[in-house]
């Protein structure tokens, strides 16, 4: 793992270089959360990252090529575009019309090699779902990648077998890129690193579920990323109801408000705090394996989290 780490590294170095001599820059504005000028498009290095060891594992364990091969191509479909848009900015209908695709790729190899519908539609919503929440959350220093990085160690956890390895790559190629951009942004990921952070966890979370049931597969979808769900879902539903553009970028997401009252560190690690504390209890859940029990567990976890961000959200 420490190769991938090391990838990650190297890879954002490059990529910040490469950001610095095309001029692909976030500056700063009412609708970012950022006051320094920002090169973009780092992610690429974990994309990069992932994509190899999504390779050598499917070299290593020709029984999980097909589906580690349809990850990869989803991967590379969902940051291609994702680079494109760090460019030229481009269609939000055609970013989601990409993102459909790779989903649609994942989900039908993910059914076809288990045989169950209801995993090919889990795959198919979970990615469309993560692609777009991290996309929307990438908005302060170290926040998505150190989200996703806890994430990924859970859903690793939960799959096993290759899959435990290429979380265990997500984890290490994100720790990589976190110096570049935590505590202080000299590059952000971009829209190559955000949505495909969101697609990879998709492909860890499909992983893990036939592994452990439909219950605690729910289970590890509700819990290790319930900290950016809350934020988007909640946000997301707020902006619907006011008639506002929902796919234009904005500032009201909680963990902005509160990063503008107490900086983009202690908002990071208080995130990090709470998606720990959520793997944790997932873990605890899963040991359980009682699915009244843990459909408790995971609706009470999310009635607090809702508390929460309300209570972030009046105080902003």
């Amino acid at each position: 793992m420490f190769v991938f780490a090391c990838a990650g590294a190297l890879g954002t170095w490059l990529a910040r270089g490469y950001a610095l001599r095309r001029q692909l820059i976030d500056e700063p504005g009412e609708r970012r959360s950022h006051s320094v000028a920002t090169p973009r498009g780092g992610g690429i290095a974990i994309v990069a990252a992932l994509v190899a060891a999504a390779a050598w594992l499917a070299w290593r364990r020709p029984q999980d090529a097909p589906l580690l091969g349809a990850f990869a191509v989803g991967l590379l479909l969902v940051g291609g575009i994702g680079l494109l848009d760090d460019h030229r900015p481009l269609s939000p209908w055609l970013r989601l019309a990409v993102q459909a695709m790779a989903a649609a790729l994942y989900a039908g190899v993910a059914g076809a090699a288990s045989g169950s519908l209801w995993l090919a539609a889990l795959a198919f919503v979970a990615a469309m779902v993560l692609v777009n929440v991290w996309n929307f959350m990438d908005g302060i220093n170290g926040l998505a990648a150190s989200q996703a990085a806890l994430a990924a160690a859970a859903f690793a956890y939960a799959a096993g077998g290759a899959w435990a390895w290429l979380g265990a790559a997500l984890v290490a190629a994100c720790l990589g890129f976190l110096p570049f951009n935590f505590p202080s942004a000299r590059i952000f990921l971009g829209d190559v690193g955000s949505g495909a952070l969101g697609f990879a966890l998709a492909g860890l979370l499909v992983a893990a579920t036939p592994r452990n049931g439909a219950v605690l597969g729910a289970a590890w979808l509700a819990l290790p990323v319930s900290a950016f769900l809350i934020d988007a879902g909640l946000t997301l539903l707020g902006r619907l109801v006011r008639g506002e553009r929902w796919w234009t970028p904005h500032t009201r997401h909680a963990y902005q408000a509160w990063a503008r009252r107490r900086g983009h560190s202690r908002v990071t690690l208080a995130y990090a705090g709470f998606t720990a504390v959520a793997a944790i209890l997932a873990l605890c859940a899963a040991s359980l394996r009682e699915p009244v029990f843990i459909a408790c567990i995971v609706l009470a976890w999310y009635t607090c989290g809702a508390l929460l961000w309300r209570r972030l959200r009046r105080s902003a």
